[in-house]
C-alpha cells in the first residue's frame, strides 16, 4: 500500500502515516436521507463540487437542486470519466479550481468515490461520500485505487483520514442492479479470507479486533445474504447492505495497513490488465480471487481447511450468483499468454499476494486460477504435492 502526499508541483510523494484512519467523522443512514442532508453538507462547505458519473448525476439532480436552493449552496458538477485515473484527477483538480470549490461530494460507485476522496485530499478540502450501490466499502475507507486510462489497476493511495461525512441512502442503493450488492458481498467476504492469513497471527489489540470482526462479517453474510437478495428493501437486506458498505470499512479502519489484502485482491488487480475482464465488477473479481487464494493454500500447503472452505464458498456462490471460475468471469477464451500476463501482474514485486505465508510464483498462480472448481481431495504427502505442482504448472504459449 503506497502512503502518498501531494507535493507542491502536483505530483505524489511518499510520506509516513503513523495515525489510524478508522471511520468517517459522521455516518448518516436511512431511506431518503440524501434529500434531508442539506444541513450536514452545508456545515462542511458552501461551494461543493459534485463528482460522479453522468447517469448518477442525473439520478440525484432533484435532491441536489433542492439542497442547493434551501441552503444557498453554489453547486457545480463534474464527471470522473470511466475510471479514477491520473488524467481524470487532473481534470477534476481544474474543476475544483475553476469553481473555487470548498467541498467535494462523491456520488456513485467505488471508482467515483475513490476519485472524490483522492481529489479532496489533493485539494485540501472536506469530502462527502454518497454510495449509489453496495458494491464496495469505498464510501467508508481512507483509500483510493488509481487505474490507467484503459482500466488497469496501477496503485492505491492511503489517505490520512476517512471521509468527513458518509450518507448511506437505502433508497438510492435499492435502485442499483442487484448484481452490485452480490458483488459487494463478494468483496466483503474477502476481509476474512485475506486478513486471517496476513494478520491472524499478530497480537496487537486493534488488529485482533479487526480480524475477529472480519470473521463476524463473513458469518453474517453467509447467513443472511440469500434472504436479503430475495427481499430488496427489507430489514435483512439493509443489514447486508450495512455489512458490505459499513462493517467492511470498519475492519480496514481498525486493522490499518497491517490488516492487509492478500491474494484475492492481487488476483483482481491482475485481471484488470485484461480488457476482457472489464465487463465484470470489482467484487466479482475479488470473489473469484478468494477461491484462487484458497486453491493456492491447498496446492502449496496441502491445507485441508482451505479445501473445505473453498467447497463451502462454491456452494454459497452458486446460491447468490458470484463467479466460480474464469468462464463465469467471461474469460473462458483467453489465451495462455493473456493468463500469464495477468498472473505476472498479480505476482510482481510489492504485490499483496506476497503476504501469503509461502512463496508464490506466476505458474503456480495460473494453475490455481484454472482449477477453482476442482473437487476436493484427501490430504497428500509432501512428495505427492510436489508431483501435483509439477503437473499443474502451466507454461504460457507464444500467442
Amino acid at each position: 500500500m503506497a502512503d502518498l502526499t501531494l507535493s507542491s508541483d502536483g505530483s505524489m510523494a511518499s510520506t509516513a502515516l503513523p495515525q489510524l484512519a478508522i471511520a468517517p467523522a459522521q455516518v448518516v443512514r436511512g431511506a431518503g436521507i440524501l434529500a434531508t442532508a442539506g444541513e450536514a453538507i452545508s456545515r462542511l462547505g458552501k461551494r461543493p463540487l459534485i463528482v460522479g458519473g453522468d447517469r448518477t448525476l442525473a439520478l440525484v439532480q432533484p435532491q441536489i437542486a433542492s439542497i442547493a436552493t434551501n441552503f444557498e449552496l453554489a453547486i457545480s458538477q463534474a464527471t470522473y470519466g470511466a475510471d479514477c485515473s491520473e488524467a481524470s484527477l487532473g481534470d477534476l483538480r481544474q474543476a475544483v479550481s475553476s469553481h473555487q470549490a470548498d467541498l467535494v461530494i462523491g456520488i456513485g460507485g467505488g471508482k467515483a468515490l475513490d476519485a472524490a476522496k483522492l481529489l479532496a485530499y489533493q485539494c485540501r478540502v472536506p469530502v462527502v461520500t454518497v454510495p449509489t450501490s453496495a458494491a464496495t466499502c469505498a464510501a467508508w475507507t481512507a483509500l483510493s485505487n488509481v487505474y490507467s486510462e484503459q482500466g488497469a489497476f496501477l496503485y492505491d493511495v492511503a489517505l490520512p483520514t476517512c471521509p468527513n461525512l458518509l450518507l448511506l441512502d437505502y433508497d438510492l442503493i435499492q435502485l442499483a442492479p442487484q448484481r452490485t450488492l452480490v458483488a459487494g458481498i463478494g468483496d466483503a467476504l474477502a476481509k476474512w479470507y485475506e486478513a486471517s492469513v496476513s494478520s491472524g497471527h499478530l497480537d496487537q489489540t486493534l488488529i485482533i479486533a479487526a480480524v475477529q470482526q472480519a470473521r463476524v462479517l463473513r458469518d453474517l453474510l453467509l447467513q443472511k445474504s440469500v434472504a436479503a437478495l430475495q427481499a430488496p428493501g427489507s430489514q435483512v437486506w439493509r443489514e447486508v447492505v450495512d455489512a458490505s458498505v459499513l462493517l467492511a470499512g470498519v475492519i480496514g479502519g481498525l486493522g490499518g495497513a497491517q490488516c492487509r489484502t492478500v491474494a484475492a485482491h492481487a488476483v483482481h488487480n491482475g485481471l484488470t490488465h485484461l480488457l476482457q475482464s472489464h465487463g465484470t465488477l470489482h467484487g466479482e473479481k475479488v470473489a473469484y480471487g478468494i477461491l484462487v487464494q484458497l486453491r493456492l493454500e491447498e496446492m502449496v500447503q496441502n491445507n485441508w481447511l482451505a479445501a473445505t472452505s473453498r467447497q463451502q464458498l462454491l456452494k454459497f456462490y452458486g446460491e447468490i450468483g458470484l463467479p466460480q471460475s474464469l468462464a463465469d468471469l467471461g474469460l473462458m477464451d483467453i489465451t495462455l499468454a493473456e493468463l500469464a500476463r495477468s498472473a505476472e501482474v498479480s505476482c510482481r514485486p510489492g504485490s499483496d499476494i506476497h503476504h501469503l505465508p509461502f512463496e508464490i510464483h506466476a505458474d503456480q498462480l495460473m494453475a490455481a486460477m484454472v482449477s477453482t472448481i476442482a473437487p476436493i481431495s484427501e490430504p497428500k504427502s509432501a512428495a505427492s504435492r510436489e508431483a501435483d505442482r509439477a503437473d499443474l504448472a502451466i507454461q504460457p504459449s507464444s500467442e
